[in-house]
């Protein structure tokens, strides 16, 4: 999934958020406090607070003379000096940003000339250059290697943001310009490009309330003020959950165990101090324990405190946030003349209606859980000739899918794993970028976040297209799941700017001098990921508002999702499937075997994942529930869930939903993305070569290249001719059309 957003909200589709949040494409309360400690200025803290007096101390003793993050940076690539960077740097640079990104909007707003797209859309689009800077290293950092001071930066700095982008929405000279360019727009001479940009701009502005009457200004402004602090302290408390707890293993519960989890069970224990085994919530390290542990009574204790993430403490329980979060919601939504937040939210993209979002979630979910139900008596029965009478359990599925997988397939973790070596299967990712589009990987040494983390440069014919950094392995600073973000963002406005692009993922990292060995699903989420780094990396416009993955939020998956079909390959795996020991290839019965279990316990897989975007959509259609917690079992109930098995993303560890409002009603957009990426890659079956040179130029030009250039539809059809139905989707998962 895309991370964090670049800054720029001014005309990013990220609606007037705060920039690069921690989690998910995330947004970030009342009226902010300013609290003053000698020259420090801590923002958006009650008088007197520990978050502002950590924060007045930590840049009092931090400060230096020059900031590296507003002094010119001369590295390599023009890379953050992470190496110079202290957690001090960022409150004055921030603060410096702001500055002066405001005093250019003011300009802008002032300016006695007559509105043109350059002296007006232009200039938004130059204006917080710094600002944008500063927030990429930030926020990235906040989501791969937080710490006590980021943590508490990022409280106080929520609402100030907050209110910054607000005040430049409701700018009413500001408008005015962009109004007026709106209503001259045929006689300006725009480019096809920069109409889109104004159409964008506008909405933005109207959809942040510019016409709102003074009252509903100022009511909007607090509402949103306080949604980005609810955000974060949602994503912080969830954070708190899964970097406490851990399951320590005793010899005994090491039997059964294969030698790679035992091994990233050892390395899981030395990375948090800890001797012998632990089991941590990194999903990396808890699937396969409880796919492959015999201890059915430890299964259950991982999979509660798994499943207990945002409950499991009433320090950190996050139900009442989420509440609050969705009342704000609606009453947002109600402000700016929507029925409901669903309405509102999906306005903008592909889908437009909830309707239409739930007729497609509905048309998957019969034949899904018809599937799921089947399989639940083929587990029962394992579970049966095990001696355990019992019902089937949470905890209980994946074992048991794992046994029915090795009878239906002769297939198991512990045969394919040792061929799925992460160095491999990055350069097998990299191979088929050099195939499809013609750009080549190259090793840059450089400092940088963390030191697990990679660069290459990325180069065409000898152009310099971008930098790509690879951060894989697990740690308790890191936040769970696997994203896509930025430090820059491509642009063509002034000069030709070159994207610097990261990939974020929680692969559970090997002892020291031993190969990082991937589950296939995580081989798959490296590809998926990558795909999102190439449309970053790809993107050729003029304007970042719209460069990369700018795009509709249903639609932004389809690059990525279309990205994971070359794994599956017999190219990609007979190449780069090789054995971490004795480096020889994939066995050809194990590869046939592999891709013809590529479909198993799709029922499950689909379950989970449509229950969670059916709650969602359900949280923010119609009024917004006051008790969530009992809404979702309501809804469950009325879809008849399967009672093995529980949502992908329960409330309160929504982090997609609720650490911000990226994916808030919009956590159907993979599978809406799903049926194109199904449909496109047929595109390139079709021609009988999945690199077929002549359907990957098609594919980079409207898809890779294009960005938010034009109506995401219109994209899609540029490339394959007309929008696919959801027939392709069932057929990619295994159901009947």
């Amino acid at each position: 999934m895309p991370g964090p957003s670049q800054l720029s909200p001014l005309l990013h589709r990220q609606e007037w958020g705060p920039p690069r949040s921690p989690t998910v494409a995330c947004v970030i309360q009342d009226p902010m406090n300013v609290v003053t400690y000698g020259s420090s200025i801590c923002v958006g803290a009650m008088a007197g607070s520990a978050d502002a007096k950590e924060l007045a101390i930590g840049l009092k003793q931090g400060t230096r003379m020059t900031n590296a993050l507003t002094a010119t940076w001369t590295t390599q690539f023009q890379l953050p000096p992470f190496d110079q960077i202290t957690d001090a740097d960022f409150a004055p640079a921030f603060e410096a940003g702001m500055a002066e990104a405001q005093a250019a909007v003011e300009a802008i707003a002032a300016d006695p000339a007559p509105a043109t797209f350059d002296n007006t859309i232009s200039a938004l689009e130059r204006s917080d250059a710094l600002l944008d800077r500063v927030a990429g290293v930030f926020f990235n950092l906040a989501g791969t290697d937080t710490n006590d001071a980021i943590k508490a930066l990022q409280r106080n700095l929520s609402p100030k943001l907050s209110a910054f982008y607000a005040d430049i929405a409701l700018n009413e000279a500001l408008f005015a310009r962009i109004e007026d360019l709106w209503a001259r727009q045929d006689s300006l001479g725009l480019t096809e490009e920069q109409t889109r940009v104004l159409m964008l701009t506008r909405r933005r502005f109207l959809r942040a309330g510019a016409q709102l009457p003074p009252g509903g200004r100022v009511r909007l402004k607090e509402i949103l003020g306080r949604l980005a602090a609810l955000g974060t302290q949602f994503a912080q408390n969830v954070q708190a959950d899964e970097e406490s707890w851990m399951l320590r293993l005793a010899p005994e519960d090491l039997e059964g165990l294969p030698d790679f989890l035992r091994s990233a069970a050892r390395g899981a224990a030395a990375e948090r101090g800890e001797a012998g085994h632990i089991i941590t919530l990194s999903r990396s390290l808890i699937v396969p324990f409880l796919q492959l542990s015999h201890r059915r009574d430890l299964r259950e204790v991982a999979f509660k405190a798994w499943a207990a993430r945002g409950e499991s403490d009433p320090k950190t329980a996050t139900a009442g946030i989420a509440a609050e979060i969705l009342a704000l919601r609606a009453e947002r939504a109600a402000l700016l003349g929507y029925p409901d937040f669903a309405s509102f939210k999906l306005e903008t993209e592909m889908a437009k209606t909830p309707d239409a979002v739930r007729d497609l979630l509905m048309a998957v979910w019969s034949p899904a859980r018809a599937q799921a139900m089947a399989d639940a008596d083929k587990l029962t029965a394992l579970m049966r000739a095990d001696g355990i009478n019992a019902d089937l359990a949470p905890w209980d599925w994946r074992y048991y899918a794992a046994k029915q997988q090795k009878a239906e397939h002769d297939l198991d973790e512990a045969e394919v794993k040792p061929y799925l070596v992460l160095d491999n299967m990055i350069e097998a990712a990299f191979a088929c970028a050099t195939r499809l589009f013609g750009v080549r990987f190259v090793p840059v040494k450089a400092p940088l976040h963390h030191p697990d983390a990679r660069a290459w440069e990325v180069t065409r014919g000898g152009q310099h297209i971008g930098v790509f950094i690879g951060d894989y392995f697990n740690r308790s600073s890191k936040r769970s799941g696997a994203w896509c973000s930025s430090f820059r963002d491509q642009a063509n406005m002034d000069e030709r700017i070159r994207p610097i692009v990261i990939n974020v993922c929680n692969f559970a990292k090997p002892e020291a001098g031993q190969p990082a060995l991937l589950t296939f699903d995580d081989a798959r989420t490296l590809f998926h990921e990558f795909g999102h780094a190439l449309h970053a990396l790809l993107s050729d416009v003029t304007y970042a508002s719209i460069s990369g993955t700018s795009v509709a939020r249903d639609f932004v998956e389809l690059p990525s999702q279309l990205y994971e079909h070359w794994l599956s390959t017999p190219q990609v795996l007979a190449e780069f499937a090789r054995h971490a020991e004795t480096d020889a290839p994939m066995p050809e019965d194990l590869r046939q075997r592999l891709l013809a279990a590529e479909n198993f316990d799709q029922g499950f897989a689909t379950v989970e994942y449509v229950a969670s975007a059916l709650v969602d959509l359900d949280f923010h259609t119609g009024a917004a529930p006051a008790d969530p917690m009992a809404r979702q079992a309501e809804v469950l109930a009325e879809l008849g869930m399967p009672p093995a098995i529980t949502m992908r993303h329960a409330t309160p560890h929504f982090l997609h939903v609720f650490a911000g409002d990226g994916y808030s009603s919009g956590y159907y957009s993979y599978m809406w993305s799903e049926v194109m990426d199904a449909d496109a890659f047929a595109a390139f079956e079709e021609t009988g070569d999945v690199f077929d040179a002549e359907m990957a130029r098609a594919l980079e030009k409207n898809i890779y290249a294009a960005g938010g250039s034009r109506d995401a539809a219109t994209l899609y059809a540029a490339f394959r001719g007309k929008m696919p139905k959801v027939g392709a989707l069932l057929r990619q998962r295994g159901f009947a059309a």
